[in-house]
């Protein structure tokens, strides 16, 4: 249920509302706006009725949620969820671009990658100290070796980290080295991951799983969500369909989609959502149109010769093209980037 509370209520009114929902069974969620207070509760509890809520002293109204996923609702949060991290905003008015390499390889490669994409505009550096791979004899990533390299490399650079935690023993290890946990499309449903990150206080990306519908990522996000994390974004990196033109099927229309279902930031990955670098440039020009707040994309170097997804890996100047384009667009429709 979701229990609004009235412009310039109360604490003392506030806590009487949090203090009969919890008595009732409900654990309490709060957010707090611009204007309202909003209550989310949460439990197995259907037999009430919202007017005795809305008799309340300080209450506006008071609504059932029928859906599966209360906290992730956009009913929870109407006006959005902004992430602040350092100076860079992530669900406001910017389009933010996170960009680098599938993997980490080297210090060279890293500290290049680095430089280019902070050159270009992006506030984010992506990178994979941990990779899981459909093989077991791919390369796996450097581990904490990797994760020094970033963060060295980000720092010189004035960007802020993103890196896969892909096993609930990595976490304490991503928190000291990752401004950003990144759960990949194969542990989307890993809801003991999930709970575990729930307990962090860093922001979560969430990307979708490959054949998951939107409605099992907004319920992916619902398990970080209740754990008290609310500093989560949502990723569409493409879904696996019957065609075989482009590695996955990016699904565009799942950015407005999300935008209206839910008040988390949605982010675009047009690398692993086409599997092909002439692809990638188009498809980042449309999520932004659509609405995405803002896009990871693969970049390296020397992108031919790279350890895993080269393919589909930007080299830097057309990262550079894609940057100038993606803010043409982004001014267009009253963004910026």
């Amino acid at each position: 249920m979701l229990v609004v509370m009235q412009e310039g209520a109360t604490e003392r009114q506030t806590e009487a509302v949090i203090d009969r929902l919890v008595k009732m069974g409900f654990t309490v969620h709060r957010s707090t706006g611009v204007v309202h207070t909003v209550l989310g509760g949460v439990g197995p509890v259907d037999d009430f009725d919202p007017a005795a809520f809305e008799v309340m002293e300080g209450v506006k109204e008071c609504h059932r949620i029928v859906s599966p996923y209360k906290l992730a609702s956009r009913h929870f949060k109407p006006a959005g969820t902004v992430i602040q991290i350092g100076s860079v905003q992530i669900g406001g008015k910017d389009v933010v671009a996170m960009a680098g390499p599938c993997s980490v390889e080297s210090e060279e490669q890293i500290e290049a990658s680095a430089e280019a994409v902070s050159h270009a505009g992006a506030k984010v550096i992506r990178g994979g100290a941990f990779k899981p791979r459909s093989s077991p004899y791919s390369f796996q990533g450097m581990g904490e070796a990797g994760l020094k390299i970033l963060r060295a490399a980000a720092d010189r650079n004035g960007l802020l980290v993103i890196s896969e935690v892909m096993d609930q023993v990595q976490i304490p290890l991503l928190l000291e080295y990752a401004d950003i946990l990144q759960v990949g499309a194969r542990n989307m449903q890993n809801f003991n991951l999930l709970r575990e990150l729930g307990k962090t206080r860093k922001p979560i990306l969430l990307k979708r799983g490959i054949a998951a519908t939107i409605e099992e990522l907004l319920l992916s996000a619902e398990y970080i969500l209740s754990g008290g994390n609310y500093e989560v974004m949502l990723c569409e990196r493409g879904i696996r369909t019957f065609e075989t033109s482009t590695r996955n099927t990016m699904d565009i229309a799942a950015i407005p989609v999300l935008r209206r279902l839910t008040h988390l930031p949605v982010i675009a990955d047009p690398s692993h959502g086409t599997g092909k670098r002439d692809y990638v440039l188009p498809m980042a020009r449309a999520a932004v149109a659509a609405g995405a707040d803002g896009l990871l994309v693969e970049v390296h170097p020397d992108p031919d010769h790279a350890v895993s997804d080269g393919a589909q890996t930007l080299h830097p100047k057309q990262f550079a093209e894609l940057m100038k384009q993606m803010q043409a667009v982004a001014t267009a429709i009253g963004r910026a980037a």
